[in-house]
């Protein structure tokens, strides 16, 4: 029915049908119920100003002054966003590129080497980091928390290693979710619509003890599959379910302790090409990927006095991960130490130690893809110490540090920072960062044996190299940001990158068989490339009435290869504006404009040209009562199908469609 209506009488028809429906319903209602107060979007901008985050620095600082290019999705912009996953909701941050790549798998990456697997990004969940050791990378498809729990995202974009380590490379996303205290009482979402068949969350929270609060919830969704340029259904389908719970205890005012973990299991389409050693030598096929795991997590945070506090995070992770056509089995054990303190009244001192035992198993495929040895495991010895330094109060801070890492893959990596942050007037922040970071090769690219076969009768074979050094990366960045009048604001973050020893797969002679056979080309993968990447993010804010706020920003990146060979993955150019508009009888009209430059990934073996893009986004809220949303969200509007990026596994490219959703949120 959607495609049969013109997209500008879809999108007015749907919103003014829904705007109409809503108004009917309002008038019916309580009228003169109170709005609801407290959201961050209804907070004036020098409240905005005074955003505190800890991710720059591991303690609280206000987001104005962070020496750092930070991005803060709040809850309000989760809430209205109407998205339904976390990397959905990333496409919202300047500097970072969001691809979908089919539908139930994503390529997220901040400054460059986008991939399905980038490796070059760290993403933590309260403090628990959910990377991969196999491909460095991120299964995004399994990274599903109950949306309206998550206090906020804030996302770095820049290396973040002298804090975080080995793998902060080009940004860091720490996503942070509400204490139990925040979340009493019970909640009921359910979503539902051209995609989403359902995704619904029910919750629960209470209080068991004086200052003894918990929460428990359970998740299921089931997505729809999404099709190729010839409309043929790409078995992506997707579901899951998801169970955990948080606990928060503040015995004593100076002591804090959480409990938390998560379940899930997940079964996840997905399309290959698999290898064959005889003609066509290619033989598609389609998984059913069957994933689960869980996490426990405990932290006890003791203050000694507003300037020192001590905190003590231990977490145990494990997965059975489906990449088809191999299984990935994962456990993570995680041990980290924290102490902050002043040192007189001009310095401030963090320093912390950690230690994280992983271990794997893989299920091989035989000949498409395996690896020699199926089990391995790396300990991970870290110490890191950081001074914040005040050398003009309340207008010029110094910050240097440095982390230290062991690990049995490289040995030692040293990683140190300087940032300085000025201040000249309350409405202007200047800083600038020299950083050096790394990224210890994966353990597919010391171990795995690979056999491709997009462009039959030619047959790649990839090698791992198990004497593979670290990626290094030194970064240069500059930042300014900006008050200029009292409703507008401006970020911008400016960088020179400097990456040295990148891992790439380098061709020896091909190799012929007789008297039918393929034609085999070996690929080993060796530190061989040199790259120096740079670009800008530029972002504003314009609140343009008490119930008007515009955001915008513009991304430009581009990126310098020697030797030469790879793939464009990222687009040049990126521009978005979402505007959030409160309207009478407490409805919200929200909107989205997001464009993407074209880009060219590799597809089998060669590249391809994805077109650039558009994409706009409408949702209308509203709430009758106090304790019930309703809402109705269109995404990508513009356009019925355009694909985002490809796949490694296949040369089917899978179109990203339309999609209209319902959503009602029930508190009580």
């Amino acid at each position: 029915m959607f495609k049969q209506l013109s997209l500008p009488k879809l999108i007015l028809s749907g919103a003014a049908l829904a705007y109409l429906l809503m108004v009917i319903l309002a008038d019916a209602a309580d009228t003169n119920q109170a709005a609801a107060s407290g959201d961050l979007e209804n907070f004036s901008l020098e409240q905005l100003v005074n955003v505190q985050v800890t991710s720059v620095s591991k303690e609280k600082s206000d987001l104005f002054t962070a020496p750092a290019a930070i991005y803060v999705i709040t809850q309000e912009d989760i809430r209205r966003s109407g998205m339904t996953s976390i990397p959905e909701l990333l496409r919202m941050v300047p500097g970072l590129d969001v691809a979908q790549i089919d539908a139930n798998h994503w390529a997220v990456s901040s400054r460059g080497y986008n991939d399905q697997y980038a490796n070059k990004l760290l993403v933590l969940i309260d403090g628990r980091s959910v990377y991969t050791p196999v491909s460095a990378g991120v299964f995004w498809n399994v990274q599903d928390v109950p949306l309206d729990d998550i206090d906020r995202i804030e996302v770095i974009r820049g290396p973040g290693a002298t804090l975080w380590g080995a793998n902060a490379v080009n940004g860091v996303i720490n996503i942070i979710t509400k204490s139990a205290q925040d979340t009493q009482g019970g909640l009921v979402t359910v979503v539902y619509g051209t995609e989403n068949q359902p995704y619904t969350t029910v919750q629960y929270g209470g209080q068991l003890a004086t200052n003894l609060f918990y929460r428990a919830y359970v998740t299921y969704f089931n997505r729809d599959n999404f099709v190729d340029a010839t409309g043929q259904n790409t078995a992506d389908a997707w579901n899951a379910i998801r169970g955990g719970f948080r606990m928060d205890w503040e015995p004593t005012a100076e002591n804090n302790f959480t409990l938390q973990g998560d379940y899930y299991s997940l079964n996840a389409g997905e399309t290959i090409d698999e290898t064959t050693l005889t003609p066509p030598f290619v033989n598609r096929v389609n998984f059913v990927d069957d994933d689960t795991g869980g996490n426990v997590l405990g932290r006890w945070t003791h203050n000694y006095s507003d300037t020192s506090q001590l905190s003590l995070q231990m977490f145990y992770d494990r997965s059975e991960q489906g990449d088809a056509p191999i299984v990935i089995k994962n456990n993570t054990y995680d041990f980290d130490l924290q102490h902050r303190f002043a040192l007189g009244s001009r310095q401030e001192i963090v320093w912390g130690a950690g230690y994280r035992y992983l271990t794997e198993d893989i299920a091989n495929s035989d000949f498409f893809v395996s690896f020699s040895p199926t089990s391995d495991h790396d300990q991970i010895f870290s110490a890191f110490l950081q001074d914040d330094i005040t050398v003009i109060e309340n207008r010029l801070h110094l910050t240097i540090g440095s982390k230290l890492e062991h690990d049995n893959i490289t040995g030692f990596e040293v990683e140190p920072s300087v940032r300085l942050a000025w201040t000249p007037t309350k409405k202007q922040t200047v800083w600038a960062a020299v950083s050096r970071a790394v990224r210890t090769p994966s353990y597919s690219e010391l171990d795995i044996l690979e056999n491709r076969s997009f462009n039959p009768p030619v047959l790649a074979t990839v090698s791992g190299n198990p004497s593979l050094n670290s990626e290094e990366l030194t970064a240069y960045e500059l930042g300014y940001r900006i008050k200029p009048i009292e409703p507008v604001s401006f970020d911008v973050a400016t960088y020179y990158n400097v990456y040295d020893q990148l891992i790439a797969p380098v061709q020896g002679a091909p190799v012929f068989v007789p008297p039918a056979g393929p034609v085999i080309v070996p690929l080993t993968f060796e530190n061989v490339q040199h790259a120096d990447t740079y670009g800008a993010e530029v972002s504003g804010e314009w609140r343009v009435t008490d119930n008007w706020k515009l955001v915008a920003s513009y991304t430009f990146s581009e990126t310098h290869l020697s030797p030469t060979q790879g793939y464009d993955n990222n687009p040049q150019n990126q521009f978005q504006i979402r505007s959030y508009v409160n309207l009478p009888h407490h409805v919200e009209l929200d909107g989205a404009v997001y464009y993407v430059d074209q880009i060219s990934p590799p597809l089998g073996n060669a590249s391809t040209t994805i077109p650039a893009y558009a994409r706009v986004d409408l949702g209308v809220t509203w709430r009758p009562v106090k304790t019930l949303e309703l809402g109705i969200f269109g995404q990508n509007l513009l356009d019925g199908n355009h694909p985002e990026f490809t796949s490694y596994k296949t040369t089917v490219l899978t179109e990203i469609p339309r999609s209209i959703m319902g959503r009602i949120t029930w508190r009580f």
